[in-house]
């Protein structure tokens, strides 16, 4: 999200918004007129500002002159483009934080230079040079200096040692000496003013702190004693002198310290308590200075609806989901709100009303400053300087109106309304009319543990809760936890009087919340967001599957935040381009090992599961939607973790595997439910002679990618028992052994039951242009001519197998077991196509048991009727079956209720086998 320029102010008389009016541009003029022709036109950029202060040294200035010098007319060329020619923000930031780059490179080169003389060069006890990198905090981290900012830097030094020369002194001391030798360059007050004001008040322990510390101090200070709101100050950290070090990558060390201090890996919701509590402090201060003296109020960084705000907002979101979404970090507030919209954690509207009032407020902002060089955001009291801001900006302000202060008043209180809308206080809702027991529930929170709370829940509820909260662990919690606790326990009691959720509802998420006591990051986003409760208690009070799939991956629960993506379906080409561009964020933020690799796929995985459970259960779409993409997210997990295993595999020996993934069963059908496994068979196409053993490898490392459980949770269980061979087979096997296997050529040849299996058997990841091939492998296999009557009995004793194995209770219907059941309709099917595709082509296509079952009718190989019927029964039947398992009932119910449906199926086998 780009800045663009202001139009030009319309109908002005000349000169009314000249930048001559700022007293900052009529010094500079007065002063450095020999000086101004020097600054090449355009835009300064760092090029341009070095060239300048070279000029500038060579015309007899030291490097401290010609730096400030070269700041002044920095600032009266920024001025002109900005005020007069509506030059965009990026122009003007960028142009301030090259001055302070190029600045900060060249005293740090003679801080340097000047130390060494006197002491040597700082070496560490192996003899290696030790580096000082200067750390650019907040604006200028950002590369969004304002035109008279201060800049905040943090110095860091990477190792230990002492100097190299005849006086040796520890490299601590070196680098404080440097340090103190850099401010008198860059913020020493001289005759030709100051390069930049700097504030050391960021590093660790502020002020009290010593101005310079190792990796190693830092690192402890950030495990030991960093708080809260310096995760936001260093999420805009960056190297910013010397140049070598960030560009030959010896800054990384800093960066693998900083990444985990600011970015968790897990859904940070516990941030918000700090920030809340940062920002007050800076309110309360903003207040204070204003008390009694107005004009204070028109503060457009830190009053309220200001520039800080926005920052704040940007900055809350991407400390919270940057961690596992790697992708929307940013220092700078504007892509910040770009990446925030592409990930769906804001409405475009609001990130543009959002960008606007941000170009907005940074442009009164570099005016103000424009006035007198100060550091100060307060709008000026003058009429004649409120007037030029205005007009500088296309406004009109006069005695009777100002459109600026009119324009300035609703620009804050929309930043103010949606920063209060984010950071809100989690007041817990009011307590109705207390029904359901639920007296006073919206009186302020009580803890876990407090029989006050007991009193007000409903009975059942009360029960619940009663029998943990007395236990040594709940006990253990703080008491800001138990706090916390009491108060989501309190509002869901509330939900429960308000009839907003059922009791049964309540009761479950009782049962959800106790493991996950400890993990306060999930109660802190229940208490933030109590839009993700309520939906939440709707969703548990729907089916029991759901709290279920939660307690196994609670960081799903974030996704009912997402109402965008609730109410669509599966996109695998999105899917997959999300994951690309998270892959890519972990390999720019040098953290794409493994194990971050596998997590990720995990919580995609996950997330995209329970996406679709949320619609299942709200009846947003059907239980064939359901398989339908269930089975289309797993093709492209599967095709995705091949992606990112195969570079990580050592033997590899091409660039991309020859390999094809082979779906059975559920997957092949397309007809994956909730927790199925995959049955999968590994083929290979390549004829180099290290293929079987590389594939081999690859195939191991597929399944341990897709098998194992990592903090994040499993991903699936694989059965590869359908291979050639089964379970005695090799586990990857080449395409032109598999052809042989199938089509009975030699003597090794596949079983009948291996050919019902392959009616549903189909290419879901790999190679695409293995796809085809195996395709054309599956139709010549199942379009070959068979001895019906042998065929039917294998068919029919096979079915008398599965039957013994899955016994039913007597007076009870299995729907998938039982005769008439799933299992009946799936094995007449098989034996249709095995039997009669060789005729009847339409048969081969593997489009599901209940499309195939209406071609066979159509073909005259079944009765009229019958096998729409058995159609019908057998859809009936799997949304039996998935209802059953979605509220965790048993699916052996009373025939009576879906004899119809038996009698159909039984129909249809008795018109197959007899």
């Amino acid at each position: 999200m780009t800045s663009p320029p202001l139009p030009a102010p319309p109908s002005l008389p000349a000169g009314m918004a000249s930048a001559a009016h700022s007293r900052l541009v009529q010094r500079v003029r007065r002063r450095y007129a020999d000086e101004l022709p020097l600054l090449a036109a355009g835009v300064p950029d760092a090029a341009t500002i070095g060239a300048l202060i070279d000029t500038l040294c060579a015309r007899g200035r030291d490097l401290g002159a010609a730096m400030r010098v070269a700041r002044q007319l920095v600032l009266e060329r920024l001025a002109v483009l900005d005020v007069e020619q509506g030059a965009a923000l990026d122009d003007v930031t960028g142009a301030m934080t090259a001055l302070a780059e190029v600045t900060l490179e060249r005293a740090l080169a003679q801080a340097h230079a000047d130390e060494q003389v006197r002491h040597g060069a700082p070496r560490s006890d192996a003899g290696a040079p030790i580096e000082m990198w200067i750390v650019g905090m907040g604006k200028l981290g950002a590369r969004e200096l304002n035109v008279s900012s201060d800049i905040d830097l943090v110095y860091v030094y990477d190792d230990d040692g002492h100097t190299d020369g005849a006086v040796p002194v520890s490299a601590h001391e070196y680098f404080s000496k440097v340090a103190k030798r850099l401010y008198a360059l860059i913020g020493d007050t001289t005759d030709d003013g100051f390069v930049f004001r700097v504030d050391l008040a960021l590093r660790p322990n502020g002020l009290s702190g010593p101005p310079v510390v190792s990796l190693g101090m830092l690192e402890e200070y950030f495990l030991v004693q960093g708080r809260e709101w310096e995760r936001f100050a260093w999420l805009k950290s960056r190297v910013v002198a010397p140049r070598a070090a960030v560009t030959s990558g010896r800054a990384l060390a800093l960066r693998a310290l900083v990444q985990p201090f600011v970015y968790r890996r897990y859904l940070d919701y516990g941030v918000f308590e700090g920030l809340r509590q940062l920002h007050a402090k800076i309110r309360d201060e903003a207040q204070r200075r204003a008390a009694g003296r107005p004009e204070r109020a028109n503060d457009v960084k830190l009053s309220r609806g200001g520039i800080r705000e926005i920052e704040f907002i940007v900055q809350l979101l991407l400390v919270v989901r940057g961690g596992q979404f790697p992708e929307i970090r940013t220092r700078s507030t504007l892509r910040g709100l770009d990446r925030l919209v592409a990930r769906g954690l804001m409405s475009a509207d609001t990130a543009a009303r959002l960008a606007e009032a941000y170009v907005f407020l940074r442009r009164i902002e570099h005016r103000i400053q424009y006035l007198d060089d100060q550091q100060t955001h307060l709008l000026p009291t003058a009429d004649g300087d409120l007037g030029w801001i205005a007009r500088s900006l296309g406004l009109a302000c006069h005695a009777d109106a100002c459109e600026l202060l009119d324009r300035l008043c609703a620009t804050r209180e929309f930043v103010a309304t949606e920063f209060d809308a984010l950071l809100h206080d989690g007041r817990a809702p009011s307590g109705g009319n207390g029904r359901g027991g639920c007296r006073h529930c919206g009186s302020g929170p009580l803890a876990i543990d407090s029989e006050r709370l007991l009193e007000k829940l409903p009975a059942a509820m009360a029960e619940r809760v009663r029998a943990w909260a007395r236990q040594p662990r709940v006990q253990a919690l703080r008491d800001d936890s138990k706090l916390r606790l009491g108060h989501l326990v309190q509002r869901v009691a509330a939900a429960v009087a308000a009839g907003d959720a059922t009791e049964d509802a309540a009761l479950r998420f009782v049962d959800w919340v106790e493991p996950l006591l400890r993990r306060e990051s999930y109660l802190a986003l229940l208490v933030e967001r109590p839009e993700v409760l309520g939906r939440l208690l709707r969703l548990l009070g729907l089916a029991r599957w759901p709290m279920r799939y939660l307690l196994r991956h609670p960081g799903v629960i974030d996704e009912l935040a997402d109402t965008r993506l609730l109410g669509g379906r599966f996109d695998a080409a999105s899917y997959r381009r999300d994951l690309e561009e998270r892959h890519a964020a972990w390999q720019r933020s040098g953290e794409a090992s493994e194990e971050s690799l596998l997590d990720t796929l995990r919580r995609a995985h996950h997330a995209e599961v329970f996406r679709t459970l949320v619609r299942d259960v709200e009846g947003q779409i059907t239980v064939e939607q359901v398989a339908d993409d269930l089975s289309a997210l797993a093709d492209a997990t599967l095709a995705c973790t091949i992606d990112w295993a195969w570079p990580r595999l050592k033997q590899r020996h091409r660039d991309d595997p020859r390999l094809a993934v082979i779906a059975y069963g559920k997957l092949g059908g397309k007809e994956l439910g909730y927790g199925s496994d995959l049955d999968l068979v590994f083929l290979y196409d390549d004829d180099d002679e290290r293929a079987p053993e590389v594939y081999g490898a690859f195939v191991r490392k597929l399944i341990t990618w897709l098998t194992l459980r990592t903090a994040a949770g499993e991903l699936f269980e694989i059965d590869t028992a359908l291979r050639p061979n089964g379970n005695s087979g090799l586990l990857v096997t080449s395409m032109r052994s598999f052809e042989a296997y199938q089509e009975g050529r030699g003597s090794n040849t596949a079983w009948t039951w291996e050919h019902q299996a392959l009616t549903r058997a189909r290419w879901c990841a790999g190679a695409p242009d293995l796809a085809p091939r195996f395709e054309a492998v599956r139709r010549h296999v199942l379009a070959a001519e068979r001895d019906a009557a042998a065929l039917r009995a294998e068919i029919h004793a096979m079915r008398d197998k599965v039957r013994a194995a899955h016994p039913v209770k007597p007076g009870l219907f299995d729907v998938k077991h039982s005769e008439g059941g799933m299992i009946d309709a799936e094995f007449a099917v098989q034996y249709l196509v095995l039997a009669h595709a060789a005729r009847h082509p339409a048969l081969l296509d593997n489009v599901g048991n209940i499309a195939l079952l209406l071609r066979a009718e159509a073909a005259a190989l079944l009765p009229p009727g019958v096998g729409q019927a058995a159609a019908d029964a057998y859809r009936e039947l799997r949304r039996a079956q998935h209802r059953a398992r979605l509220d965790e009932q048993p699916t052996q119910v009373d025939p009576a209720l879906l004899s119809r449906e038996r009698d159909a199926i039984l129909a249809l086998w008795h018109a197959v086998f007899g």
